[in-house]
């Protein structure tokens, strides 16, 4: 059967019947726009994936104790559950203390590193460490915009919402990030290519 074709609330139904390959579709459907909103506010790989696994833990969790309510809006659903787990593990990380480096324990000597850089990488990875810091420049509301949008690959409406505004307000705080976004890149003289 090819559940591809199936919409997410057919897809729930038929996983809460016995048919696990279904919930996997919806993983595939839905894995690269949640693994990137995670990654980009978290902006480290190896927690951005303990926190994708967690938020589809909590999915099924939910799913099986038939807490979900069907509106239409599966992803929004699950990207709110990966926002409330980032929430919840920043919380957590400022009452857990931070291991510094000192004479006795430098952790760079711990790591290996590699030279297998090209230059082709080096220059496309310093473009997404600039446009991050751009990002990061911007106020909250319009690097949210511009992340669930390029990066999530959301649509207005899903935006909206999972922003609690209207479609309107979204594509405003759309365009004004984009705005900001330029005067940046022309006033720190940032090279984007």
């Amino acid at each position: 059967m090819n559940y591809s074709l199936i919409n997410d609330q057919e897809l729930i139904n038929m996983y809460l019947s016995g048919s696990y390959a279904c919930f996997e579709t919806l993983i595939n459907r839905y894995k690269s726009k949640v693994f990137t909103y995670i990654c980009l506010n978290v902006k480290n790989r190896h927690l951005a994936e303990d926190l994708f696994q967690e938020t589809f833990i909590k999915v099924i969790n939910t799913l099986r104790i038939g807490a979900y309510n069907d509106k239409g809006r599966f992803l929004s659903w699950v990207l709110r559950i990966a926002h409330n787990l980032i929430i919840d593990y920043y919380r957590m990380s400022k009452r857990i203390p931070l291991v510094e480096n000192n004479d006795k324990y430098d952790i760079f000597n711990t790591i290996r590193i590699f030279d297998e850089c090209v230059e082709e990488k080096m220059v496309t990875d310093q473009i997404h460490k600039d446009v991050k810091k751009l990002l990061d420049m911007l106020p909250d509301e319009q690097r949210e915009v511009i992340i669930m949008r390029h990066y999530a690959d959301m649509c207005f409406k899903e935006i909206a919402e999972q922003t609690n505004v209207s479609i309107n307000t979204a594509q405003g705080r759309m365009r004004y990030a984009l705005v900001n976004l330029r005067k940046l890149v022309k006033e720190k003289g940032i090279i984007l290519s």
